[in-house]
């Protein structure tokens, strides 16, 4: 493959030898455009990008101050789209050497191969892997299966491949720190753009000290992003609720009271829930998910996904109280059995529109 068709994107924040080995590295291995980026380095670390950029395919890029690593990798993006019209893509490497410059290589041909996004992902499960960025891994990844129904080996991987026609895509994500590349990920869901994955060398050099990642400040960034669907969500659903409630109150108090007894549960009932759902359903559409898929598909899912689901509430409700002979009569067994099962479904439901009623069509590349 002629490697001079992508571009290395490389952010260094305070650089060391390491950096000047991963681009005598990368260069070797016959990449022949490195865009790399300052971001805000101390006066003593300089020398080092000055080293760098006396190669001709070095392409230096200053941040006055430090922006972070997303604001870094965004401006080397907006950089070589503007300036690198005949490239295929980029690759995103990190400057402490701990990408080998062959998987690196490996990365860009499965990008050119496949025409998708790749990731480069380490094996953590590796003997020599420092204990907290094994379990932080780990961690990350079942919640990001659990939460964000993908499965993705390494979420905190430096190395990835994008092809030219995602960048302007990757441009408009927000996040200017590490979270950027959690943002990243989970565009990557909403937008259905599917990712292959590479297998790649483990480094760690002395246990990874030389990382700029602020453990509790960044996880706290990276989590907060993951889980925001569900906080969404959940204060979604209080609001749609509390609707419903109201207007089953206002309803009951301004219907003649001479109506059937049935007439006067079912109206208020009804409407209270056909007005909550709808709101519920645009809620969760335009600011919970954040769905581009369209109106129509997903109400029909909607309303085949809420309709079965009153059902086996309904069931689920009195299964257990006759499964285990408990007396119905009892308003706080009833209360606390009721409200069991609808947290139950409410996760449940959260995740059925996650993964089905709000999500777009995946764009399949040939």
């Amino acid at each position: 493959m002629d490697l001079s068709k992508v571009s290395v994107v490389l952010p260094s924040l305070d650089p060391d030898e390491k950096l000047i080995a991963v681009i005598d590295g990368l260069l070797e291995y016959g990449f022949k455009d490195i865009i790399l980026v300052n971001d805000g380095s101390k006066p003593e670390n300089m020398h080092y990008f000055e080293t760098a950029a006396t190669h001709p395919e070095v392409h230096l890029l200053h941040h006055e101050v430090n922006k972070g690593k997303g604001a870094a990798l965004k401006n080397a993006f907006h950089w070589f789209l503007e300036n690198r019209p005949d490239s295929l893509g980029v690759v995103t490497v990190d400057g402490d050497n701990q990408h080998h410059p062959e998987d690196t290589k490996a990365c860009v041909e499965k990008m050119a191969e496949t025409g998708r996004i790749v990731l480069g992902c380490r094996d953590f499960s590796l003997p020599h892997v420092p204990a907290r960025s094994k379990f932080g891994n780990n961690f990350t990844c079942g919640v990001f299966r659990f939460f964000v129904g993908m499965r993705i080996s390494d979420t905190q991987t430096g190395l990835r491949a994008f092809p030219r026609d995602v960048l302007s895509t990757m441009c408009a994500i927000s996040g200017d720190r590490f979270e950027y590349e959690t943002n990243m990920l989970l565009a990557m869901k909403e937008q259905g753009l599917i990712h292959e994955e590479v297998k790649i060398r483990t480094v760690y050099i002395e246990e990874n000290k030389s990382s700029h990642f602020r453990t509790f400040r960044d996880s706290w960034r990276i989590y907060k992003l993951i889980l925001r669907h569900f906080f969404r969500y959940t204060l979604s659903s209080l609001v749609s609720a509390t609707v419903e409630t109201v207007l089953v109150f206002l309803l009951t108090s301004v219907l003649p009271s001479t109506l059937p007894g049935f007439v006067l549960t079912l109206i208020p009932a009804a409407t209270g829930r056909a007005v909550s759902s709808l709101l519920n359903f645009f809620l969760n559409k335009k600011l919970v998910f954040g769905s581009r898929c369209s109106t129509g598909k997903a109400l029909l899912r909607y309303y085949v996904l809420v309709v079965p689901m009153l059902v086996v509430q309904t069931l689920m409700t009195h299964g257990v109280f006759t499964l285990f002979s408990i007396d119905e009569s009892t308003p706080f067994l009833r209360t606390a059995i009721h409200t069991a099962v609808m947290v139950v479904l409410f996760i449940v439901s959260y995740f059925i529109q996650k993964r089905w009623v709000f999500t777009p069509n995946r764009k399949k590349k040939d």
